[in-house]
């Protein structure tokens, strides 16, 4: 085999691992190891040196673990036996996946035993290419995407590669699992592919990474339901029918809530109403006995004009109607006295300041009446000088009361006078 100067690797991305053809190298060789590039170097079956991305010149400087196999080469330069890999460190992507066979379950939701199927895509990466060409390459050429579950329809599952057995029995473990510990309805299963597929993907990825693997992304793109089953289409039926029933309650639910709303509406538009006609009402009347106040005010100033204009004030209209008052009293006794004369004079046309004199004197006279009847009704006793008694025994010493025949005038000596005047001389009693 020619000894090459220049190694290097550019090729399709999507192969994982290359193995260069060329085995043997020259000292100073050149070493290209290009972007989301590793290469490692072996020798007997053992990883020796590792380059990432750069470019390197081989000698026993750059060869730590290759400088005891250079050999020296007669007339040329030195040489070295070693078998380079490239390993593409970028994420390959649309590893398309498929069950190759029905998997069995139970729906927690209906409680039936079913068949599905199930597909999808991922997308892997190299996290640690030193087990990947131990445990995966080996002596192989070359490791590419189709090697990771291999080629053929995915759309029937019809998958083969390195890693199919390991695929198919998680999926089939993990998918009725899923749909199990989270309740979900079968029908309703496209609503949780998101969180099967996280579920899938955490224990799909415990496994891959002994192997130096890892799934970025694990898509559950779509699961067959038994649509020939009858027990499936028996399924689907009660499904709508429960769907049916749970929107005729929303309905008669919303209907509720807006004749509820209704009659609250109502209820407060009556009491708004009614607020606004107490209002109304209070408004009213507060008018009204403001106009009537008005109105008093405005004919108590009227009143107050004319008696302006008469020539006489609030006062001496008030003396007046109590002289009226007086002389409208005729009864017997003293005001029957008293009241006729009031009566007489009123009646003989008498002005109103004559009026209010002679009720005047009038009053004097009647109150001199009332305090003589107060002077008579009590007595002082002859016999212990007790005075105040009203009875006719002495409060102190209980002495009878000694009956007057009346009193004598102090002018002409007329006795037995029994009025305030004397019946002879008129004289007023002292």
């Amino acid at each position: 085999m020619a000894v090459i100067d220049v190694i290097k690797y550019e090729g399709n991305n999507d192969v994982l691992v290359y193995k260069h053809p060329t085995e043997d190298f020259n000292a100073g060789s050149q070493l290209i190891v290009h972007e989301s590039q590793e290469a490692i170097f072996f020798r007997d079956g053992k990883a020796m040196d590792h380059f990432g991305a750069g470019k390197y010149t081989l000698d026993t400087e750059s060869l730590p673990l290759m400088k005891g196999f250079f050999k020296l080469v007669a007339g040329g330069p030195s040489q070295f036996h070693a078998e380079v890999y490239f390993v593409n460190l970028t994420t390959i992507m649309g590893v398309k996946w498929g069950t190759d066979t029905k998997i069995r379950m139970y729906d927690p939701a209906s409680g039936l035993h079913l068949e599905i199927g199930a597909y999808g895509e991922f997308n892997i990466k190299i996290v640690d290419s030193g087990k990947v060409l131990l445990k995966i390459v080996g002596t192989e050429i070359n490791l590419n995407k189709n090697d990771i579950l291999g080629n053929g329809d995915y759309s029937k599952a019809t998958v083969s590669g390195k890693f199919k057995a390991l695929v198919m029995t998680k999926v089939k473990s993990l998918l009725p699992k899923a749909i199990r510990e989270n309740n979900i309805d079968i029908l309703e299963v496209d609503e949780h592919i998101d969180e099967i597929s996280e579920s899938i993907k955490a224990e799909l990825n415990k496994c891959f990474a002994a192997y130096g693997l890892y799934l970025p992304e694990f898509f559950v793109t779509n699961i067959d339901t038994p649509d020939d089953d009858p027990n499936f289409r028996r399924l689907k039926q009660q499904h709508a029918e429960r769907y049916l029933k749970i929107q005729e309650e929303k309905i008669k639910k919303a209907e509720a809530e807006s004749r509820k709303e209704r009659v609250i509406t109502e209820a407060e538009t009556d009491a708004e109403v009614k607020i606004i006609n107490v209002k109304a009402d209070e408004e009213a009347v507060r008018r009204m006995a403001y106009a009537n106040a008005e109105t008093i005010r405005a004919e108590g100033l009227a009143r107050a004009d004319v008696m302006k204009a008469q020539g006489y004030s609030y006062s001496q209209e008030t003396q007046r109607q109590v002289g009226v008052a007086i002389a409208s009293n005729e009864g017997n006794g003293t005001m029957g006295a008293i009241g006729s004369t009031m009566s007489g004079v009123v009646q003989a046309g008498v002005g109103i300041g004559a009026a209010v004199s002679i009720g005047k004197t009038t009053a004097n006279m009647m109150n001199d009446v009332m305090k003589n009847n107060n002077e008579n009704s009590f007595w002082t006793c002859p016999n212990c000088g007790e005075t105040g008694n009203d009875g006719k025994f002495c409060k102190n010493c209980g002495c009878k009361r000694i009956e007057t025949q009346g009193w004598k005038c102090s002018n002409c000596g007329e006795e037995n006078n029994d009025g305030n005047f004397c019946k002879n001389c008129g004289c007023k009693r002292g």
